[in-house]
C-alpha cells in the first residue's frame, strides 16, 4: 500500500513551467512570481523555461506535444491561447482542443491613450474629431497582430472610425513615438501606460475592458462611453498537454489558486495592473479560450492581417 501511494503521489520531480516568451518581459516576470509560491506550496522545484519565438508559438506547440503527466505546464497569453491561431497561415496546435486547461490567472487591461496634445478628451470626441478629419488620425502599435493593432481594428469596427494602423517592433519603440507626438495614439497595455498618464505625459480616454481597472478606477472604459461590447485584454492562463490526468489537473489548480491568494503573490500582480480573474475553475479558462478564439478570428480577419 505504502508503495502504490508513493506512486501515485504528484507532484515527486520537479515541474517545467513554460513560458512562450523571451526572459524579461512582463509574462516572464509574472511566471517567476508564481513558480516561487509554486514552489512552496506543491514542495517541488517549478522551473520557468522560456521556449520564444513566432508569437509564443513555439513554445504553445512544445508543451502540446509534451508528455501529458502535469510535470510540462504553460503560462500563457491571449496570443499563443486565442489570437494565434487565426493570426498564422500555419499552426500545429489548437488552443481549444491542444490542451487540458488548469487556471485563468487574470488579465492585463489595454487602455486607449492619445498624445497630450490632441484636441479630445474622451472616446467621444475623438470619434468626432475622426469624423471630421477621415483618415487623418492614427494609431501605433507593438506590431501588426499584436492586441495593440487589434484593439484598433475593433474600436475601427464598432465606431466607424478609420483610425490609421501604424506598426512598430515592439511595445518600446511605440509608446516613443507617442510621447514624441509622432502618432496620435495608442491601445496599448495598462502596465507600459500607467507612469506616463500619471505624469501627464500622454492622456487617457478608455479603458479597453468591460470592467474599469482597479489601478486606475477613475477612468472610464470604451464601452461605457457609448461603445458597447468593448474589451480588449491580454489574458493569462496556465494550461497542461491534453490528455494530462484529472486528479494532477486539480493539484496544480488548487495549488496556484493558493499561490493566487498569497499576499506576496496579490501585491506583486497588483503593483502590474493584474485584475483578477473572475472564476478559477478549469472549465472556466477552456470556455473562456473557446470564446477568446471566436472573437478574435473576427477580428484578424477584419484586420487582413495574417503571418507565415
Amino acid at each position: 500500500m505504502a508503495s502504490a501511494q508513493a506512486a501515485d503521489k504528484f507532484p515527486d520531480r520537479p515541474i517545467m513551467f513554460t513560458v512562450p516568451f523571451p526572459p524579461g518581459g512582463p509574462t516572464d516576470a509574472m511566471a517567476r512570481i508564481l513558480a516561487t509560491e509554486l514552489t512552496r506550496e506543491l514542495g517541488q522545484s517549478v522551473v520557468v523555461e522560456n521556449r520564444a519565438g513566432a508569437g509564443g508559438n513555439i513554445g504553445a506547440e512544445y508543451v502540446a506535444r509534451a508528455k501529458p503527466d502535469g510535470y510540462t505546464i504553460m503560462f500563457g497569453t491571449s496570443g499563443p491561447l486565442a489570437i494565434n491561431k487565426s493570426l498564422y497561415k500555419s499552426i500545429s496546435y489548437d488552443p481549444r482542443t491542444s490542451y487540458a486547461p488548469i487556471i485563468y490567472v487574470g488579465y492585463l487591461p489595454n487602455i486607449l491613450v492619445v498624445k497630450a496634445s490632441l484636441p479630445a478628451d474622451n472616446v467621444q470626441g475623438l470619434i468626432a474629431l475622426d469624423k471630421a478629419h477621415p483618415g487623418k488620425l492614427n494609431f501605433a502599435s507593438s506590431g501588426n497582430g499584436a492586441s495593440s493593432h487589434l484593439a484598433g481594428v475593433l474600436f475601427n469596427n464598432l465606431a466607424g472610425t478609420k483610425l490609421q494602423h501604424i506598426p512598430y517592433k515592439g511595445t518600446g519603440p511605440a509608446l516613443n513615438d507617442l510621447l514624441a507626438g509622432q502618432v496620435d495614439m495608442s491601445f496599448t497595455d495598462i502596465l507600459t501606460a500607467m507612469p506616463y498618464i500619471k505624469a501627464g505625459k500622454v492622456k487617457p480616454l478608455g479603458v479597453a475592458t468591460a470592467r474599469r481597472s482597479s489601478a486606475l478606477p477613475d477612468i472610464p472604459t470604451v464601452a461605457e462611453q457609448g461603445m458597447a461590447g468593448y474589451d480588449v485584454s491580454v489574458f493569462f492562463g496556465v494550461v497542461a498537454p491534453k490528455g494530462t490526468p484529472p486528479e494532477r489537473v486539480q493539484v496544480l489548480n488548487q495549488a496556484f489558486s493558493r499561490a493566487l491568494d498569497s499576499d506576496s503573490v496579490k501585491k506583486a500582480f497588483a503593483a502590474q495592473g493584474l485584475e483578477a480573474s473572475p472564476d478559477r475553475s478549469p472549465a472556466y479558462l477552456g470556455r473562456f479560450i473557446a470564446t477568446e478564439v471566436d472573437k478574435w478570428q473576427a477580428v484578424v480577419q477584419q484586420s487582413g492581417v495574417t503571418l507565415d
